[in-house]
């Protein structure tokens, strides 16, 4: 959170702390079902994760990527230049978070199409299997 402190113009890293609580329900903040950077990721689909060069989170979103390829899941790390976190959210003003959710639907849409494909293919196995 300190890389790009300077940088995030909504978040820093006191605010987050003072948040934690919400989050966490009184749990243990590294427990992995709270927060991913902390779990076993192997047998996950295919992940996209997207983030803002611009953001305090932007270290944890290239750790859960890279722990994520470590667990063989195959991950897209999607970095936005120069756009703060949860940039997304501004798509009718900002054409970089409307790009970012044409990404993330594309993403979306093959990874779909390719489910599909092996879901028919599996089917047309078992009935010739029958």
């Amino acid at each position: 959170m300190q890389t790009k402190r300077e940088a995030d113009p909504l978040l820093s890293p006191e605010a987050l702390r003072a948040r934690v609580p919400d989050y966490t329900a009184g749990q243990d903040a590294g427990l992995g079902l709270i927060s991913p950077v902390f779990a076993d990721l192997s047998g996950l689909p295919p992940l996209i994760i997207q983030a803002g060069s611009h953001e305090v989170l932007l270290d944890d979103a290239v750790r859960l990527a890279r722990q994520a390829a470590n667990a063989d899941v195959e991950v897209t790390l999607d970095i936005t230049p120069r756009v703060p976190h949860v940039f997304q959210a501004y798509h009718p003003i900002l054409d970089e978070a409307a790009a970012a959710l044409d990404r993330a639907g594309q993403f979306l849409s093959a990874q779909l199409a390719g489910a599909k494909r092996v879901s028919v293919e599996h089917e047309a196995e078992r009935k010739l299997s029958a």
